[in-house]
C-alpha cells in the first residue's frame, strides 16, 4: 500500500499547496491513502469545517488535528458530523469525536489511523500517550485486522517521539511526529518494520517563524513584548510529510521518502511507480 502523510497545514498558503499538490500526487505516485494533520489550516489555530472540506476535496481521506482541535469552536460539533476527521485519542475523555478509526483503501484493504498527543513541554498535561495508543494496536494486529496502521504523533519533545517510535515498532506501519513545523532528517525503517520521522514538518511558509509572519515573534523574542496578534505567513508553502511503501501481507513499511515539493525548502519526493 502507497501511504502519504502530510504534515501540519498552516494556514492559507499551506491550503493552497495541499490543493495545488495533493490532487496530482495521488494521481502520479498511484497513493491508496493520504492522512493530513490540518489543526493549523485556519488562521494558524485550528480547523473550520469549510478548511476540513477543501482539504478532503483535494485528497485527504483523513485529517488529524491536535492540541489546537478545538481553537475554531464549530469543530466541536463538526468532528462528530464528519469520521474523516479525528481529534487525540488521549484528549480529554468528554472531548467529542474519535481519536483512532479503520477507513477502507482501495482493493477491499483496511487502514488504521490514529492520533496521540505527548506529554512533554505541552500546554497542558494529556493523559499517558503510551498506554492510550498500546490498547488500540492490541485491538488492530497490522496484517490482519489492518493492512496498515498510521500514527500520528503530535508533540515538541523529540525523545518522546522516538520513545513512541520504538513503542509501536512492529506493531505499526508508520509512526510519524507532528506540532514543531520542522522536518527533521531521521525517517528510517526500524528494526520491527515501522517507518518512522520525528516531524514531518508543515505545509506552509517556511520564510517565516514555524509558519507565522516574522515580524511579531520577532518582536517578542527581541523585546519581551507583543505589539500584534500572530498571523500565518503569505509566501509560497512547501508541501511536506512522508510516503511509505507497506506490505499488505505483513502490514511492514518496505520503503519510505521525505516529501518537500514547493516553496523555500529543497526538494525530496519518492519514485514509487519506477516503471510506469
Amino acid at each position: 500500500m502507497r501511504l502519504l502523510f502530510l504534515g501540519d497545514v498552516m494556514g492559507r498558503a499551506g491550503r493552497a499547496a495541499v490543493a495545488g499538490h495533493l490532487p496530482r500526487l495521488r494521481q502520479e505516485w498511484r497513493l491508496d491513502f493520504v492522512v493530513v494533520n490540518g489543526e493549523n489550516a485556519s488562521g494558524g489555530a485550528g480547523l473550520t469545517p469549510d478548511h476540513a472540506k477543501l482539504l478532503l476535496d483535494a485528497g485527504a481521506d483523513c485529517l488529524t488535528l491536535g492540541d489546537h482541535a478545538f481553537d475554531q469552536k464549530a469543530m466541536l460539533e463538526h468532528v462528530e458530523k464528519e469520521p474523516r476527521i479525528l481529534r487525540p485519542l488521549n484528549y480529554a475523555k468528554a472531548a467529542p469525536g474519535r481519536g483512532a478509526r479503520v477507513f477502507d483503501a482501495p482493493g477491499g484493504r483496511k487502514v488504521l489511523v490514529a492520533q496521540v498527543l505527548g506529554q512533554v513541554f505541552m500546554r497542558r498535561p494529556f493523559d499517558d500517550p503510551f498506554s492510550a495508543i498500546d490498547s488500540v494496536l492490541r485491538a488492530h494486529p497490522r496484517g490482519g485486522m489492518v493492512q496498515a496502521a498510521l500514527i500520528d504523533m503530535h508533540c515538541e519533545a523529540t525523545s518522546e517521539k522516538m520513545a513512541m517510535g520504538h513503542w509501536c515498532d512492529g506493531r505499526a506501519s508508520v509512526v510519524v511526529g507532528t506540532h514543531t513545523h520542522i522536518p527533521t532528517a531521521d525517517a528510517q525503517i526500524l528494526p520491527g518494520g515501522t517507518a518512522y520521522l520525528s516531524d514531518a514538518g508543515m505545509c506552509g511558509d517556511y520564510n517565516s517563524v514555524i509558519g507565522m509572519d516574522k515580524a511579531e515573534p520577532m518582536r517578542r523574542f527581541i523585546t519581551g513584548m507583543g505589539k500584534t496578534r500572530f498571523e500565518p505567513a503569505l509566501g509560497e508553502a512547501t508541501l511536506s510529510g512522508l510516503f511509505v511503501e507497506t506490505d499488505d501481507a505483513t502490514g511492514a513499511a518496505k520503503r519510505l521518502s521525505m516529501v518537500r515539493l514547493g516553496g523555500r525548502l529543497e526538494p525530496a519526493s519518492p519514485n514509487p511507480n519506477p516503471n510506469p
